[in-house]
């Protein structure tokens, strides 16, 4: 059991490190100037929470 929970563990780690690796290249290096684009169009980066609210207590 010791076994298969250290190498859990590592490909926890790996996952963690090629997850920071995949997030620092695309929107710190801008290599896919599309997806700020993109994130722009669809709202994702920007704060819309109020709007959502002025949204339902106007129904």
């Amino acid at each position: 059991m010791k076994v298969i929970e250290r190498v859990l563990i590592k490909v926890i780690i790996i996952q963690f490190i090629f997850l920071f690796l995949a997030q620092l290249f695309l929107h710190q290096f801008d290599v896919f100037p599309q997806l700020e684009h993109l994130t722009k169009y669809e709202g994702v980066n920007e704060n819309t929470f109020t709007e959502i609210l002025e949204t339902f207590s106007g129904k």
